[in-house]
């Protein structure tokens, strides 16, 4: 990882970061205020040797006393001086429990032995220094003393320790200082592991990431897309909106090698959004004036009916079986450049009817009669549905929903296409999370209500609306097709001829097309 991805870390897990410093932090003040004070006394003595007084006397007893310095440190500490000081003392503990308070020792090349005495009361951290201090004094003289005679080492305190005034422990400044580097740490820690395990798809790098295949557009994420989703009818001048017509204006420019244009929409997993996609994109295009069929080939699941508004009961399967013709099944919508076929009822075997002749024919002749056909169909990984269909159209455009779908996944969707020889023309990244910036903002601009009028916010959005007329959405598909209305034949009603094998079910004649404004 390099310096750049570090950062990146940081601006997107910096709220993380920040509580478990906090947390680190807090738990070390707690334990900073929940410590028993402890205080340190401090007693210092000296070693010297009697001599005569001559100058090689005094530099041997120097040298003597500087080799002797260390092992008198080490028996300060034994039970041979401190068994003294707990009877002088009556200190309800032991010889080994006391000398784990004491510590002793000497600088190099010194004649000073340093006694520091560590005790949660602070005149009995003196008094045992100052004990200790004497009663080494008294041992030392007793090991060194010759038989019948005087001991040449002489040990004296040059520093008596006071009862100390602070609490040595615990440093309420260290630790807070500590608690506050190590928590920092531990978060960055945390942050930088999540990301090395973290294998969602999120930006178009993570695509990058699996494979060298286009992103052809990136489209927002929206709360509102649930309870509308016809974005384009919705909220025509949204970011959502606008990354469709982008998508649009991308999918022009797709090689398909002068073939017809005819694509797959699919996702690896369900719920990633290609339905919605496949259909505000079907939109988008005859918005733009192309003549568009949309096929609902999702046969396990199918959708496009329900959020069109369409009657579903008779349509692909309907086509494929023989019981009607591509004319009686395919309905009208919006500005009549839009054609929907939906996908009729669930048949026992989708995959050997979407393999089947009869649909390569249905394509051909959707293919002959149409600019764009887009084909909407069940996901990747449970079923082999998308990548059948892959293969008798221009290719497949890959709907990938960001925070949802892992890396490992998009790689097993992109090998089955690649493994039945079909083409993946593009990716399109769904509900990216994006920040809001001047260049987005613009396409939230909704045009000035016309005098009369007055603007509804609905849902996030500004709406302007009228009593008894069509709102702004619909109206300018509806004025372009009013003189016309008239003259146009309804939808054939060809569920009532369908035998037992479909199923009988009533349908309505209807007058007026779906995505067709009212009067």
């Amino acid at each position: 990882m390099e310096f750049q991805d570090y950062l990146s870390i940081v601006r997107k897990r910096w709220v993380s970061i920040f509580l478990i410093a906090a947390l680190v932090t807090a738990a070390a003040v707690a334990a900073t205020l929940a410590a028993t004070p402890l205080y340190q006394a401090h007693a210092q003595v000296y070693v010297s040797v009697r001599t005569s007084g001559t100058t090689a006397d005094l530099l041997q007893g120097s040298n003597f006393t500087q080799r002797q310095v260390s092992s008198y440190a080490e028996l300060a500490t034994t039970p041979r001086v401190l068994v003294p000081v707990i009877e002088h003392l009556d200190l309800p503990t032991t010889p080994d429990a006391l000398a784990g308070s004491i510590v002793a020792g000497s600088m190099l090349d010194s004649s000073l032995i340093n006694i520091r005495v560590t005790h949660s009361d602070p005149s009995t951290a003196s008094d045992i220094a100052n004990s200790t201090a004497e009663s080494l004094a008294s041992e030392v003289g007793d090991l060194e003393r010759p038989e019948g005679g005087v001991s040449p080492v002489q040990i004296s305190t040059v520093r008596v320790a006071t009862p100390p005034e602070s609490p040595s422990s615990p440093n309420t400044t260290r630790n807070l200082a500590l608690g506050v580097l190590v928590g920092l740490g531990l978060g960055f820690g945390v942050a930088v592991l999540r990301e090395l395990l973290d294998t969602r798809v999120r930006t178009e790098d993570d695509v990058r990431a699996v494979t060298d295949i286009s992103v052809i557009a990136t489209i927002p994420v929206d709360d509102d897309a649930e309870a509308h989703p016809l974005i384009l009818q919705a909220s025509p001048h949204s970011q959502r909106a606008e990354s469709l017509r982008r998508l649009r204006t991308n999918l022009q420019f797709l090689d398909v090698s002068g073939g017809p244009q005819m694509f797959v929409v699919t996702s690896a997993l369900p719920v990633e959004g290609k339905s919605t996609t496949s259909i505000n994109l079907a939109i988008a295009l005859a918005d733009g004036g192309a003549r568009v069929a949309l096929v609902d080939a999702d046969l396990r699941r199918p959708s496009v009916g329900k959020y069109m508004g369409l009657e579903g009961a008779a349509g692909l399967t309907t086509v494929l079986i023989g019981r009607a013709t591509i004319e009686d099944v395919i309905q009208p919508w919006g500005n009549g450049k839009l054609h929907v076929l939906p996908s009729g009822q669930i048949p026992p075997n989708p995959s050997e009817l979407l393999g089947s002749r009869a649909m390569a024919d249905l394509l051909a002749h959707l293919a002959a009669n149409y600019d764009v056909v887009l084909i909407d169909t069940p996901p990747l990984l449970p079923v082999t549905d998308a990548a059948i269909l892959a293969r008798l159209t221009s290719g497949a455009l890959l709907v990938v929903s960001a925070d949802k779908l892992h890396r490992h996944q998009l790689k097993e969707s992109i090998g089955a296409l690649e493994a039945v020889g079909a083409r993946i023309l593009g990716i399109v990244i769904n509900r990216l999370e994006r920040k809001q910036s001047a260049a987005y903002s613009y396409y939230d601009y909704t045009p000035a209500a016309p005098d009369g009028e007055k603007t509804v916010k609905r849902a996030g959005r500004t709406e302007p609306t009228t009593t008894g007329r069509i709102p702004v959405a619909h109206a300018r598909v509806g004025q372009k097709r009013s003189a016309r209305r008239t003259n146009r034949p309804p939808v054939t009603n060809v569920v009532n001829t369908l035998d037992d094998t479909i199923g009988e079910q009533n349908a309505t004649l209807v007058t007026r097309w779906p995505g067709e404004p009212r009067e």
